[in-house]
């Protein structure tokens, strides 16, 4: 036998058990990709059985996928998912699951690993962590133990660096896995393969060629029953400092030496020690804060909340490649539609030799990577149009991940992250540093939104692109915020 591999979900009654981790774990299984001799165990406060829990999370995947669902899969699947009652702070508890763990894993010969999964609330992140290592759940003495931590990964700089230092009491950074969905993502992973194993973009892809990059990670969804949640936490703290910095990060750094782990976290954390930081003046330059109409009516929202839903940045990296290129970005509860997207916008030629309209300029090509929902890839260019003398139109070359993998299914983030801690590939995990450089960026601009003298709280129309001062930030020689997916 080849040992065995425990996966354990603290906060396993929650949402993202039954949404996510679950049924990305069955497809890994369906697809032969779980390791020999493995369990999953659920733990949380709720007292039910084994039986109750599996028919609870079966039950949750009929009503939220019914189409995806194999029943046979399924009865092979579920007898070796597990529950067990237990509280988070209580040392005892901590213990009793070591000893069940090690009954399973004392009737197989050979390593005995662990993925301690936390999808559990911020608050107990430490104190998790904490009994794990007190109750000798995390040493490496016989099989590897890895931690998934969500985000948030602390609310600013200093919370982050005190998690960090309290997460590595108990354990080597080598052992956590701090994840973020969007790096998951088909698209998401597919920036590095465009860039690097394609010789035609890299040449370009710099300050000579490009004029800007566009960022947008908008949703069309309000905050409804998280409101309470989000009034203390805001567009910046749930999108900006992880999931869109991330992206940022992938279409600027440099190529790294290898594909391996540590190789490409360290060009992102030079990346983001390159992000050119804040000053008050600049956060009220360079910076959109918006509230979408109505926000403050809904429930556990306080009547003057400055909180904001949207957020637009002008971001400057100070190296080599992108010196005096604007990086924009922006993010946004209640807006137009559900979309995230890059795009990289290159110049335009710097003589124009077809007439053209008085103050009309021609359209710069642009390049666009959709992240979600319909992953793909585009590029527009100009063409003339026939039977004109020099009329042009600009056109696009389109590939999307349906139409070329349609026999392909594209999985979901998590699946993807899942195996990857598995197999202790952390490409696609951020690191401690690179957490802590990307809370230094963004907490001066929340200093200065959250000060007693704050930049101007805009409001838009839910359903729109977020507010105007947004498109003026973007403003200059004629380009505007566009949409190329």
């Amino acid at each position: 036998m080849s040992g065995t591999t425990s996966i354990v979900i603290f906060g396993a009654s929650g949402d993202l058990t039954r949404r996510k981790l679950i049924p990305s774990l069955l497809n890994l299984f369906c697809k032969g990709r779980m390791p020999e001799n493995w369990q999953i165990i659920g733990v949380s406060r709720t007292k039910i059985s084994n039986e109750e829990f599996r028919t609870g999370l079966k039950e949750s995947m009929l009503a939220l996928a019914p189409e995806k669902f194999n029943d046979e899969h399924w009865q092979v699947f579920a007898p070796h998912i597990g529950y067990q009652s237990g509280d988070l702070s209580n040392i005892e508890d901590f213990r009793g699951l070591d000893a069940r763990l090690a009954e399973y894993e004392e009737r197989y010969d050979g390593p005995a690993n662990r993925l301690y999964y936390l999808s559990v609330a911020p608050r107990l992140y430490e104190v998790t962590i904490t009994n794990l290592g007190e109750a000798g759940m995390v040493n490496e003495n016989n099989g590897w133990r890895r931690a998934v931590i969500e985000k948030p990964f602390g609310r600013d700089l200093p919370s982050a660096r005190a998690l960090n230092k309290a997460v590595h009491k108990a354990l080597n950074e080598s052992q956590i896995y701090r994840i973020d969905h969007y790096l998951g993502k088909e698209t998401v992973q597919n920036i590095l393969v465009f860039r690097f194993a394609n010789s035609l973009f890299e040449p370009v892809w710099n300050r000579n060629y490009i004029d800007h990059v566009q960022i947008t990670a908008a949703e069309s969804v309000d905050v409804a029953h998280r409101a309470g949640y989000y009034d203390g936490v805001g567009v910046v703290r749930d999108m900006v400092q992880n999931h869109v910095l991330q992206l940022l990060s992938l279409v600027a750094i440099e190529p790294p030496a290898s594909f391996e782990a540590d190789a490409l976290r360290n060009e992102k954390v030079k990346l983001f020690s390159s992000l050119r930081p804040f000053e008050p003046d600049d956060v009220r330059k360079y910076t959109v804060r918006g509230q979408y109409r109505g926000y403050r009516d809904c429930t556990g929202v306080t009547a003057d909340s400055q909180t904001p839903t949207f957020a637009a940045f002008r971001l400057y990296i100070d190296n080599w490649r992108w010196q005096g290129v604007p990086f924009f970005v922006r993010s946004g509860k209640a807006m137009t539609e559900k979309t995230t997207e890059i795009g990289i916008v290159f110049k335009r030629p710097p003589h124009l030799m077809f007439p053209l309209p008085p103050q009309q300029h021609i359209r710069a090509n642009r390049l666009s990577m959709c992240i979600q929902p319909d992953e793909g890839i585009h590029f527009s260019f100009q063409a003339k149009v026939p039977d004109t003398a020099a009329e042009m139109r600009e056109v696009k070359m389109n590939f999307n991940y349906t139409d070329t993998f349609d026999e392909l299914a594209i999985p979901d983030a998590y699946e993807r992250l899942l195996v990857d801690v598995l197999k202790g590939d952390a490409s696609l995990f951020t690191r401690g540093d690179a957490i802590e450089l990307a809370w230094k960026l963004v907490d001066k601009i929340l200093e200065c939104w959250e000060s007693d003298n704050p930049p101007p709280l805009h409001t838009y129309e839910i359903g729109s692109w977020g507010p105007e001062a947004a498109e003026k930030l973007i403003d200059h020689d004629g380009y505007v915020w566009t949409m190329g997916c």
